[in-house]
Order: structure tokens, then C-alpha cells, then sequence
């Protein structure tokens, strides 16, 4: 007897509107347990719609473009029930466990339905025993981006006890240290991970045994929250033949994709059996295709069943750059390697992870953004004398005030006036993004290597609340202790050398900001006046700007209003 079941969007991290990207079956096609029917993509991330049991699609119910939130219908499956009920179904038997290997997802994943018959009992039964210790997940929380970071240490062994929000786990993303804490009190029964390992939100690491376990971090509600940001590695662990439409790529790269877009299911599912180039990939690597406009069939996948990763296309870019070195413009020579050894005693050291990402930041930026840098003085006499009045006040107030918030300041109302150098350029060149508000960079050296925290709404904040900011900025880059917030959506960048001396420098533009402001050490020079020479505190400034954007009568007009809002500190409140 076949019985029809409506397929809805499970849980998908509180997105709402998030897009249908892609539709891989077709109405009248046989899928599988846990073939993937749609790709949905929201604003944090890509995942794939798995199949809650195989059958034949009766009717889809979503199309290419399509919004779609938590509870929506996907499509109609047809399935024989065999006089079976739908939940029964839907859960996978000690059978299937045995023999099928495939990861086994809660039914509240796949319909939003509620929990299956076999987990109310369960939950009976920790309510029946109290005392009996409950084991819960531990799982990778958001860490702000879907690039994934490295578990670089295990801070607990297997058998501590540990309290609610102890440091379980050190991580160490593109631009950040953080420590995942313990969702609860227990003890650590199980790692499921090693370091080195590279984890991303929702991947599961531990397990806890607790007497109490809080209901926010139950196993299901972990799966829940770990689905969207695991559902491309769960796609590399499925033993599932996926469907032709899931695999079809174009050799134009973003141009195939929105033929696929405007084509039907049916005539998608046509196209691809035409397709000999059948490739094995996640949408978030599809994605990263089409925006190096590479056809995946021309690249070999390293991954599980020859499933294509985002370093094998990264390789594949590589490769394909070096094999076109001619010393043209447009390739660079390799630097040939050598053995350092034969000279002298040597040692290698591993860079920190902070360390490569700033250096690959730094060499993209410089290729892609034609530099101009201009120069000037700023004579900050008056400034010195104001902030050495104002340092009995921030005894008091127990804040060590600096010259690097009033530099911040006069940066914020120079940006007000000039807002070309907090724009950036968009649409591969064709629009300039105008920002309204104005939060700013500061590079801020490490042990780890260079970051640059944000700080917000610059223009809105007095001295005193940027120097108590600073401060608290700067120890948390020192301690490790910045989250990927932390260090975005800044328009603006200061890097200061301070104390570590140097008249000036010629700082990178850290793109997509189109300008940087480099300040070297103030010093006391003699300043014709006129009649005589008198000592004036300068300090050399340094303009970095991205000539696309800015020319250099917008960055000299900058850079004369900042040097006047910093001779004449009253400037920067009128």
C-alpha cells in the first residue's frame, strides 16, 4: 500500500527566508534513505535536504529561487507503508544500524514532527532515574564563520570532572583564538576528536556525563544546532548514490548555474543524465567553484568516495598558476627552495595559523590593489600638552590615555567629511558601497602574529570611552580572547608603530577597505615660525589608498583635514 508523506525543511539554525539554490530530484524519480532532495542556502551557510526515507517523488512543492523557512513543505514522497506507521518509518531499525552504513538523524531533523516513539521512551526513562548519570554531546559552537577553525588543544583528559563553563578546548580560526566551555557540570567521558583536528560549527568533540543534563544541550538539540554547519561532511559520510542533477556542473562556471536556475526538475534531470562529467561535491564547494569559475569535472576529488574538497580546488588553482609561469604579467616566478642547512646551523619553526592568513592577506591585497601612499606631519604640540592635563583625571578613572584615541577620533570626523575612504568596491569594480556608519581598525602585534580589532562607532564615542576600548581591545588580542566579531566590518584601519619606534612606513590597504593610515613615532623638531625656530611635537602620518578609488586630490584633502583636527584637538567636536 503506498502511502504519501509531505517532506518539510527541518531545523535550519533559526535561519528564516533562507534560498532553494538548487533541486536535485525530479517528480516520478526513485530516491534513497537520506539522498538529498534540495540545497538551501541563508546567510551563514549551504546544506542539503536529506531524504527521511526512500520512495518516489510525487510531487515537488519548492522551485530554484524560492524562500523557504523551517516547516515549509518540500515535496510530496510516495512510499509503501506496508502497514507501517509514518513515525515507525521514518526511524531507522537495529537492522538497518547493522548493515547500512549510515549516520543515524533524529526525526525531528527530518520532519519537524516531534520525537519518535523509541526517544519518548528513552526520555522516560532518565525521568524514572534521576540519579543514573546522562550523557550529553559537546559540540563546536558558531564560531562567526563556516571557514571552520583548528583544535590546536585539548585542555581536559577523558575522566575530569569539570564545572559549567570551564575551558574545554583551545581553537584557533583565520583570525582568532577561543576556548569552548563546558555546557554543563559532569565529566568528560569520551574525546572524539584530536588536535590538529579541524572542526567547524556543530561538529561533535566529547562527551559529558552529567546528573542534570540542561535541556538546551540535549543529543537532539545538539544534532539540531551542529545540522547546518555539518551537513556537507555528512554528505561525505552517506553512502548514498547522489542524484545526476546534484552533480551537474558547467563549464562556465557561474553562467551554467543560472541556466540551471531558469531549467525544470524534469529537464534538469534530462541535462544531467546527458552530462558524462558527473562530479561528487557539497554545495559550499560548488559555490567556491563558481566564484574561481572552475568546472569541477576538471578537478580530482581527494575526499571519501572521490568526493571533491575546497583544497583540492585551492590545488587545483595552484597548479593551474604555476604551470602557466612564463614571467608574464600575469603569473608570478616561484621562489626556488633551498637547503639553509648546508650553510649553518638552522632551526624551523611551524607559523601560526594567524601568522599565514595575515601573510596570504597581505600578498592578495598587494596584487589586486594598485597602492599609492602619500606623507605628511601632523604638529600634535597641543595635543600633548591636553593629554598630559588630562592624566590626572584618568587616574582616576583608571584609564591610560594615549595618543591612539584621539587619532581614532580625528579619523572618524576626516571620514565624515571625506567619505570616499570608507567606501569599497563591489560587483567585480562596477559599484562603490557608501558606508554610513563608521567602525575602524587598529592592528593591534601578538605573540601569534598581527590582528586588528574593530572598534565600533567611532564617530559616536567620546575620548574616554575609545582609550577604555583600546585598552580592553588589545588585551583581549594579546590573551587570544577575540571572537571573529571582534574583527569585522571595519571601514577604516590606524596602524600605529608607538613605541616601537621608525619614522614611517608604507602600510598594505587591508582589503576590501580602499585606505590605511600608518602612524610612526612623534618626535620633537625644530618648526620655522616665521622669526625663529621653535620645538614642535610632529608626527609622521602615512596614507595608503587603493588609486581605483581614491585619487590623490581626495587622499591629500584627507589627509590636510586630519593633520588639522590633530594640531587643534577643539576641531574634533565642532
Amino acid at each position: 500500500m503506498m502511502t504519501e508523506q509531505l517532506i518539510k525543511v527541518p531545523d535550519i539554525g533559526g535561519a528564516e527566508g533562507a534560498e532553494v539554490v538548487e533541486v536535485l530530484v525530479a517528480p516520478g524519480e526513485s530516491i534513497e534513505l537520506e539522498q538529498s532532495l534540495v540545497v538551501i542556502e541563508s546567510d551563514k551557510a549551504s546544506m542539503e535536504i536529506p531524504a527521511p526515507q526512500a520512495g518516489i517523488v510525487g510531487e515537488l512543492r519548492v522551485a530554484v529561487g524560492d524562500a523557504v523557512s523551517e516547516g515549509d513543505v518540500i515535496l510530496v514522497l510516495a512510499s509503501s507503508s506496508d502497514g507501517v506507521d509514518a513515525d515507525s518509518a521514518m526511524a531507522p531499525s537495529v537492522a538497518d544500524e547493522s548493515s547500512t552504513p549510515v549516520t543515524e538523524v533524529p526525526p525531528e531533523l527530518l520532519d519537524g514532527t516531534g520525537a519518535s516513539e523509541s526517544a519518548g521512551q528513552a526520555d522516560q526513562q532518565a525521568h524514572s532515574e534521576p540519579s543514573t548519570p546522562e550523557i550529553i554531546d559537546i559540540t563546536i559552537p558558531d564560531l562567526g564563520s563556516d571557514q571552520g577553525a583548528d583544535l590546536v588543544e585539548i585542555l581536559v583528559p577523558v575522566g575530569t570532572a569539570v564545572e559549567e563553563g570551564d575551558s574545554l578546548v583551545l581553537l584557533e580560526s583565520d583570525k582568532a583564538s577561543m576556548e569552548v566551555p563546558a555546557p554543563a557540570s559532569g565529566t568528560v567521558t569520551e574525546w572524539l576528536v584530536e588536535a590538529g583536528t579541524t572542526v567547524k560549527e556543530g561538529t561533535l568533540i566529547a562527551r559529558l556525563a552529567v546528573s542534570h543534563a540542561p535541556q538546551s544541550v540535549s543529543p537532539s538539540e545538539s544534532a539540531l544546532q551542529g545540522m547546518g554547519a555539518e551537513s556537507e561532511q555528512a554528505g561525505a559520510d552517506r553512502e548514498v548514490s547522489q542524484p545526476p542533477s546534484a552533480r551537474l556542473d558547467s563549464p562556465e562556471g557561474g553562467q551554467g548555474e543560472r541556466l540551471l536556475a531558469q531549467a525544470s526538475p524534469t529537464a534538469l534531470a534530462q541535462a544531467a543524465g546527458a552530462d558524462s562529467a558527473m562530479v561528487y561535491a557539497g554545495p559550499a564547494v560548488r559555490k567556491l567553484a563558481r566564484e574561481f569559475g572552475i568546472s569541477l569535472s576538471q578537478v580530482k576529488g581527494t575526499g571519501s568516495r572521490g568526493r571533491v574538497l575546497k583544497e583540492d580546488l585551492h590545488r587545483f588553482v595552484a597548479q593551474a598558476l604555476a604551470s602557466d609561469n612564463t614571467g608574464s604579467a600575469a603569473s608570478l616566478p616561484t621562489v626556488p627552495e633551498q637547503d639553509y642547512a648546508r650553510f649553518g646551523a638552522i632551526e624551523s619553526i611551524t607559523r601560526s595559523r594567524i601568522d599565514k592568513v595575515t601573510a596570504a592577506n597581505m600578498v592578495r591585497s598587494w596584487l589586486n590593489v594598485p597602492h599609492v601612499t602619500q606623507f605628511d606631519d601632523a604638529d600634535i604640540s597641543e595635543l600633548e600638552r591636553f593629554r598630559k592635563d588630562l592624566k590626572p583625571e584618568a587616574s582616576q578613572r583608571g584609564v591610560r590615555i594615549t595618543p591612539l584615541p584621539f587619532i581614532l577620533k580625528a579619523c572618524a570626523v576626516a571620514l565624515r567629511d571625506h567619505p570616499k575612504l570608507k567606501s569599497s568596491l563591489a560587483d567585480n569594480g562596477e559599484t562603490l558601497v557608501m558606508k554610513r556608519y563608521c567602525h575602524i581598525g587598529m592592528a593591534v602585534d601578538t605573540p601569534a602574529g598581527l590582528v586588528v580589532p574593530v572598534i565600533r562607532d567611532v564617530d559616536k564615542k567620546s575620548i574616554w570611552d575609545l582609550a577604555a576600548e583600546v585598552a580592553e581591545l588589545a588585551e583581549k588580542a594579546r590573551d587570544k580572547k577575540l571572537k571573529p566579531d571582534d574583527m569585522q566590518g571595519g571601514v577604516f584601519t590606524v596602524s600605529s608603530l608607538g613605541a616601537v619606534g621608525g619614522r614611517g612606513f608604507t602600510p598594505i590597504v587591508n582589503t576590501p577597505e580602499v585606505a590605511i593610515l600608518g602612524v610612526g613615532r612623534a618626535a620633537v623638531q625644530p618648526v620655522w615660525d616665521g622669526e625663529v625656530f621653535r620645538p614642535h611635537t610632529l608626527l609622521p602620518l602615512a596614507l595608503s589608498y587603493d588609486h581605483r578609488v581614491v585619487n590623490g586630490g581626495d587622499g591629500g584633502r584627507f589627509l590636510s583635514a586630519l593633520t588639522a583636527l590633530l594640531a587643534d584637538v577643539k576641531r574634533m567636536v565642532m
